[in-house]
């Protein structure tokens, strides 16, 4: 699987860039994609009208737009661009709104870039980390805290979370964990299956690690037109609040997040699912 240095190249990377909307913020994320080879003006605009049609799901976490459409012909191979803007922008988000950093995501499948979603996931999880990307002087120190020297980060976030709490207490006896013969799945869904819910999966499954529930658990990340389809096998949904709407009544309780990478929030979440 690529790995994130793979697929955000130094020249798919622009700093402080001064756009006047959502559109534009895009626009500019998917030339940056257009530029480096990974996608055609297509892509863009169906980046643009995935929000159109979708709303502003991409939005997963305070300031931050995670820009992508389907595979499609448009995609030239899987990549990503950087956008960090000079003034912040709204994207009609309840609660995440302004943008200040839009990532722009082109991905020929899948699965090709799920590793790389992962690892951007963790960063972004990580205040500190996310501060120093916010305040890179240029695309090659940006590029460097991406990289980061490999072990030194805590991948455990930066307070205990209610997860882990949740194990204390079933040493204590006061929770009872997924039967041990019990393989539940929960679906992290999204408009295409290929961004925002690998991200939203990532989170989930650090927090079913935490618990040591990750035998009884498995985490899926799909669409929204897959997941009505597969919503019989979930004991849960996970997603956000605009795809929320769009599912409906499925037949599983669709549980909202807003801030796809923060653990605690997501914690909170799987406790209330099990009534831990």
């Amino acid at each position: 699987m690529a790995a994130l240095n793979d697929l955000l190249p130094k020249a798919a990377v622009r700093l402080d860039v001064r756009v006047a909307d959502w559109q534009e913020a895009i626009r500019a994320a998917g030339g940056l994609l257009v530029e480096t080879g990974a996608t055609t003006d297509d892509y863009t605009a169906e980046m643009i009208r995935n929000v159109e049609e979708n709303g502003p799901y991409l939005v997963i976490a305070p300031g931050f737009a995670f820009a992508h459409a389907r595979p499609s012909p448009a995609v030239l191979r899987t990549g990503m661009s950087w956008v960090r803007l000079e003034q912040p922008v709204e994207f009609g988000h309840e609660s995440n709104d302004p943008v200040h950093l839009v990532v722009g995501l082109a991905a020929e499948d899948s699965g090709a870039h799920t590793a790389a979603m992962a690892a951007l996931a963790q960063l972004l999880a990580d205040p500190a980390t996310t501060q120093a990307l916010q305040d890179a002087a240029d695309a090659e120190a940006l590029l460097a805290v991406l990289a980061g020297p490999d072990g030194e980060r805590d991948d455990r976030g930066q307070e205990e979370t209610v997860g882990e709490q949740a194990g204390d207490e079933r040493r204590a006896g006061n929770a009872q964990p997924v039967s041990e013969k019990a393989v539940h799945k929960i679906l992290t869904v999204c408009g295409n299956g290929v961004g925002t819910s690998l991200f939203l999966k990532n989170t989930l499954e650090q927090v079913l690690d935490r618990w040591g529930w990750s035998r009884h658990v498995t985490v899926e990340a799909t669409d929204t037109i897959s997941a009505k389809g597969k919503a019989s096998e979930a004991v849960a949904i996970l997603t956000s609040r605009e795809i929320a709407r769009t599912l409906g009544e499925i037949g599983v309780p669709v549980k909202v997040v807003e801030d796809f990478t923060s653990g605690p929030e997501v914690d909170r979440i799987l406790r209330d699912t099990y009534d831990v």
